[in-house]
């Protein structure tokens, strides 16, 4: 298996150290290097131990070099689109780090573009490849819940003020740098909510303001959707949670890395018994399976599992979710 050659395109991203870590040391992948546009970010990098030891490139050394066939774009979010773009127009497969920017029809016609050149976007949305999450795409799939009626789900953090400052930018605050990963869950076993209720609060006592409890309501014909986020919850990693409830079943994710669970049936299928039962998983380190997956299809060896019409709707949702799209 020859690996493919790759280069990181912003530095910015939460993710971005995690995304260097897997092109850094699995076969699948040849690291040529990492550009950073911003002077900022790329004096701090340099004097990180983690950034230690990479090649730095200029925009022109990325986009020009044919051999260069994916990028992954790990900027702060203002720039994800910008640099996104830059990308698809040089001809390259991307892996553009969550959400998608702020500017939905932008984010269209990017999908499109990709599209109409045969090339790949894969979202930076984790918890696609965690075995919990996939334990709960297959039980709604295949209809051990039966009809679905609720799903839930919460992701919190606590505060630091750098963080702060980068959020107060954004719209919808934490819900947009959190919530997202659920929305997109929410979208991927739900489809296109047809009403969507964001509540926006600031309650917390900081110098820099920003959206900091935060809860969006999906409403479907026959279901409800509840995602919350804030950055106001200590220890909260372990609290994170998505539950989903059926007329057959329910399944309980809590916490979401490593994932457990809990799964209700009325009568046994997939191999699960009736009743409440604890159901392990495997832990899978983050960002693994999603860039493995991405060199495979690179490859032909499979097809992309994610439309643009599933990526489109996720980001829609997830500014209707925080208060700047209908």
């Amino acid at each position: 298996m020859k690996p493919i050659r790759c280069a990181v395109l912003g530095t910015g991203h939460s993710h971005a150290l995690g995304k260097l870590n897997v092109m850094r040391n699995f076969p699948e992948w040849e690291l040529v290097g990492v550009c950073e546009p911003d002077d900022s970010w790329r004096q701090q990098r340099q004097q990180e131990e983690s950034w230690q030891g990479l090649t730095w490139l200029e925009e022109a050394e990325v986009f020009d070099d044919p051999t260069i066939q994916m990028i992954a774009v790990e900027s702060e979010v203002p720039q994800l689109l910008p640099l996104g773009e830059k990308a698809i127009a040089a001809g390259k497969h991307i892996h553009l780090d969550k959400p998608a920017g702020m500017d939905l029809p932008r984010w269209r016609a990017l999908l499109d573009k990709a599209a109409q050149q045969g090339l790949i976007i894969q979202m930076g949305y984790m918890f696609r490849y965690n075995p919990g999450f996939n334990l709960v795409r297959q039980a709604v799939s295949e209809g051990w819940l039966g009809d679905v009626h609720y799903v839930r789900g919460g992701i919190n953090s606590a505060s630091d003020p750098a963080t702060r400052e980068r959020l107060s930018q954004y719209p919808g605050g934490i819900m947009l740098e959190l919530g997202c990963h659920l929305l997109d869950m929410l979208t991927l076993i739900m489809g296109r909510p047809e009403k969507v209720t964001p509540f926006l609060r600031r309650d917390g006592q900081f110098d820099v303001s920003m959206e900091d409890n935060t809860v969006a309501v999906m409403e479907y014909e026959k279901a409800v959707g509840i995602i919350e986020s804030s950055l106001l919850e200590q220890g909260s990693k372990d609290r994170r949670h998505f539950a989903v409830c059926g007329s057959e079943g329910s399944i309980v994710l809590t916490p979401l890395e490593p994932p457990a669970g809990r799964l209700f049936l009325n009568e046994p299928r997939g191999g699960y018994q009736a009743g409440w039962q604890d159901v392990p998983f495997e832990n899978i380190p983050r960002y693994e399976d999603d860039l493995i997956e991405l060199a495979a299809c690179i490859r032909g060896e499979m097809e992309f599992p994610y439309s643009k019409e599933h990526d489109y709707i996720t980001q829609e949702t997830v500014l209707r979710a925080c208060g700047t799209a209908r």
